[in-house]
């Protein structure tokens, strides 16, 4: 038989599964720790208690981050499971019946009955389950889920992006806490944006306008929060 030349190429979807989670948890660090932090020191607490908070904040999310990462990409994974069970269960049961389910969906995407059954039967003679999972459920080897790569990814990501606006702390005066806080976080959000669309092959400008403006939001909404509990405590 003759072999066909190899043209091998690399796309930036095979990094779907550790991108979304790094920049999720690193987008989340910067946020929610520097909200944090801009929403104490707004309500006038001591440098101490800010930077507890802060700290507390980063340990707290980056656990959290885990826990929901690993928890939601699990319920993920036990889905795909079943329905790969089911599919099992079915290629052992009429096997006559999925190769036509298969040839039809093939159909469905522009070739010919023909070809599409002559396709099927060849890609079910090599692994009939892959072939079915890939077609039929849109489960494969990129967007199978990882639920442990997701967890430590995320922990790790929050816990990088946490520890720069904590880092402001000990940089920034007390009084210009608060500026320099959003000042610097909002530059970390950009950095990452940036770095993100870069990674997976999007529009720069258009990553870095998104997280900046739900990060400022963020912060400002702590921000009054924190004047009109301080005011009120």
């Amino acid at each position: 038989m003759t072999r066909l030349p190899v043209h091998r190429e690399r796309h930036l979807v095979s990094r779907i599964g550790w991108l979304r989670a790094a920049v999720l948890g690193a987008n989340d660090g910067i946020v929610s720790t520097a909200s944090l932090i801009i929403g104490v020191a707004a309500a006038a607490a001591k440098p101490g208690d800010i930077l507890v908070a802060g700290a507390a904040g980063l340990v707290a999310g980056a656990m959290s981050m885990a826990a929901g990462e690993y928890v939601s990409v699990s319920s993920q994974s036990d889905t795909e499971q079943a329905d790969l069970a089911r599919e099992r269960g079915e290629l052992a049961g009429d096997i006559a019946a999925e190769v036509n389910e298969l040839a039809g969906i093939y159909v469905e995407r522009g070739v010919d009955p023909a070809t599409a059954q002559v396709v099927a039967r060849q890609l079910m003679a090599k692994d009939a389950l892959a072939a079915h999972a890939r077609d039929e459920l849109g489960i494969s080897r990129i967007t199978a889920a990882r639920p442990i790569q997701a967890a430590f990814t995320s922990a790790a990501t929050f816990t990088t992006g946490a520890a720069l606006p904590l880092a402001i702390i000990f940089i920034v005066p007390g009084r210009w806490l608060a500026l320099g806080e959003a000042t610097g976080s909002l530059l970390f959000l950009a950095l990452l944006g940036g770095i993100g669309a870069r990674a997976g092959g999007a529009p720069i400008w258009t990553a870095t306008l998104r997280v900046t403006f739900w990060g400022a939001l963020a912060m400002a909404l702590t921000a009054g929060i924190g004047m009109v509990v301080g005011t009120a405590v």
